[in-house]
């Protein structure tokens, strides 16, 4: 039962990322203009983000999830729960593909951003998952 209901979640995930990738192409054919810039001019606050960040992760997810490591890390401070939670679940999926569009992206490696920004075992750790 657990096979069978993981292939079905498997399936529907898929396709619904090959739809909406052709509901934005056809969106951005019939309205000239890209769903994220009409998400921004349309909306506000809390639903904004929300759209642009299921858009953006459709659209190109290693690059999305680059973008929120990066967001976890810049600046003061370190955001040590979305850094965890996307290292970890990202691990056995994607983790090399958004490594590459973190590099593309900042000119500098994950590894690279996780040594200048973390210390200790949690340090450590996180190097060995990123590898």
């Amino acid at each position: 039962k657990q096979w069978y209901q993981r292939r079905v979640k498997q399936w529907y995930q898929r396709r619904v990322r090959g739809h909406l990738k052709m509901v934005f192409a056809e969106y951005k054919r019939i309205a000239s203009e890209d769903i994220e810039k009409s998400i921004k001019t349309e909306m506000t606050g809390d639903i904004e983000l929300g759209f642009l960040s299921v858009v953006k992760k459709i659209k190109n997810c290693p690059t999305y999830f680059a973008e929120e490591l990066y967001k976890s890390m810049k600046g003061l401070g370190t955001d040590d729960d979305q850094l965890i939670r996307i290292i970890v679940w990202r691990s056995e999926i994607d983790l090399v593909e958004i490594k590459g569009a973190f590099q593309s992206l900042y000119a500098k490696s994950l590894s690279e951003f996780i040594k200048d920004d973390t210390s200790g075992d949690f340090r450590t750790l996180l190097l060995l998952i990123v590898g």
